[in-house]
C-alpha cells in the first residue's frame, strides 16, 4: 500500500488522532480520550453498516454529511440521547474532520462539507444574564422507583443497584464512574466514607458517600487490588460509559411500571447528575457546596439548580392550592 492509499483510510487517521492529537497535542485527559474513542466505536460501525463495508475498510470519503446526520438522528431518536449528547458526538466528529484536513489538505472539500452539519438547538433559560440549558431531572418518587427496580437477590441486580445508588449519591459523570478505582474509595470505622473523583482535565474532588452506598459497593471490592476499577460488567471487564448508559436504560424501562412518568423522560447518567444536584439543593445545601460536589468550574453552571428548585416549589404550591380548593367544595 503506497502513502496515498494509506491516507485514504479512516483507520490510519483515527489511530493517529487517538494516539497523537488528543493525548499529546491537545493534552486532554484519559477520560476525554476514552470518551472520544467510545463515540467513534458507535459512529464508525454505523457508517460501515450503511456502506456494506467492514469498519476497518472505511475510506475518509465514506464519512458523508448524509450518513453523519443519519447517525446523529439515530442516537437521539432510537437511543434516546439528549440534544446535548447529540451535539457532543458531532463536536467529536468535527474535531476528527479538522484534524484530517490539517494534515491532508486534499480533503479540503470533504472537510468543508462536513463542517456544514449544524448543532441542534437546545432549550435554554436566562438567569441573571447567563444562558443556561434546561435541566431534566427525576423527582424523589421517580428516583426511589428506579433504585427499587434491580432485583437485589441476584448478583447482577446488586451490581445495578450499586451503580445507580453511586450515580445518585455522588452526581458523577458516566466517564468518572467508569474510571473509578478501588483505591479512590476512602473509609474506616471512625470517619464518613469518601470517594476521590477525577474529572475533566484530571482535576480531582472529594465527595461524601452514604453508608448504604458504601455497603452496596464493598462486596464488589473485596479481595481486589486498589488499582482495579470498581464497577465491572457481567464478563468481569471494567464497565464503559456506554455500558452505564445501557444499565440505566434497562432499569428505567422496568421502573416505569411503578413510576409511569419516567416513560415521558429521556433518562441518562447526566439526568442522575442533575437529579443529585436538585435534591441536594432541596435538602438545604448551599450552591457553593453543590459546585464543589459536582466539580463545576463556574458557579453560573451550578446556579441553574436554584431556578429548578423554585420551579419545584411553585409546582408544589399550585398542587396544594388546587387540593385546597377541591377540599373546600366538598
Amino acid at each position: 500500500m503506497n502513502k496515498q492509499e494509506k491516507y485514504s483510510f479512516v483507520g490510519y487517521w483515527f489511530m493517529r488522532y487517538l494516539s497523537e492529537y488528543i493525548p499529546v497535542i491537545k493534552n486532554q485527559s484519559h477520560n476525554t480520550l476514552t470518551s472520544y474513542r467510545d463515540y467513534y466505536m458507535q459512529y464508525l460501525p454505523f457508517v460501515a453498516k450503511r456502506t456494506g463495508k467492514h469498519a476497518d475498510k472505511l475510506l475518509i470519503t465514506d464519512l458523508t454529511v448524509e450518513r453523519t446526520n443519519a447517525f446523529l438522528n439515530h442516537i437521539e431518536t432510537d437511543k434516546g440521547c439528549t440534544i446535548q449528547t447529540r451535539n457532543q458526538r458531532l463536536t467529536a466528529i468535527k474535531s476528527f474532520v479538522h484534524y484530517v484536513y490539517n494534515n491532508a489538505p486534499e480533503y479540503m472539500e470533504w472537510s468543508r462539507l462536513m463542517s456544514t452539519i449544524p448543532m441542534k438547538k437546545v432549550k435554554v433559560k436566562v438567569i441573571e444574564g447567563s444562558v443556561l440549558p434546561a435541566v431534566s431531572y427525576l423527582d424523589k418518587r421517580e428516583m426511589d422507583a428506579l433504585l427499587n427496580t434491580p432485583d437485589r437477590q441476584t448478583v447482577q441486580g446488586r451490581k445495578d443497584y450499586a451503580m445507580l445508588l453511586f450515580l445518585y449519591n455522588t452526581g458523577v459523570r458516566a466517564s468518572e464512574a467508569a474510571s473509578l478505582t478501588i483505591g479512590s474509595i476512602i473509609y474506616d470505622d471512625a470517619s464518613c466514607p469518601l470517594v476521590r473523583i477525577y474529572g475533566k482535565g484530571n482535576k480531582s474532588r472529594t465527595c461524601p458517600l452514604w453508608n448504604r452506598t458504601l455497603n452496596a459497593i464493598k462486596p464488589f471490592m473485596a479481595g481486589r487490588r486498589e488499582t482495579e476499577r470498581v464497577f465491572l460488567n457481567r464478563y468481569g471487564n471494567p464497565m464503559t460509559r456506554f455500558g452505564i448508559y445501557e444499565l440505566l436504560e434497562r432499569n428505567v424501562i422496568k421502573a416505569t411500571a411503578t413510576a409511569p412518568t419516567l416513560a415521558k423522560k429521556r433518562v441518562s447518567p447526566h439526568t442522575l447528575r442533575h437529579t443529585a444536584a436538585c435534591h441536594l439543593y432541596e435538602s438545604g445545601n448551599d450552591i457553593v457546596t453543590i459546585q464543589s460536589w459536582l466539580g463545576h468550574v463556574s458557579l453560573n453552571t451550578t446556579n441553574i439548580y436554584t431556578e429548578v428548585s423554585l420551579q419545584m416549589k411553585e409546582k408544589a404550591i399550585m398542587l396544594w392550592t388546587i387540593d385546597g380548593e377541591e377540599n373546600a367544595t366538598k
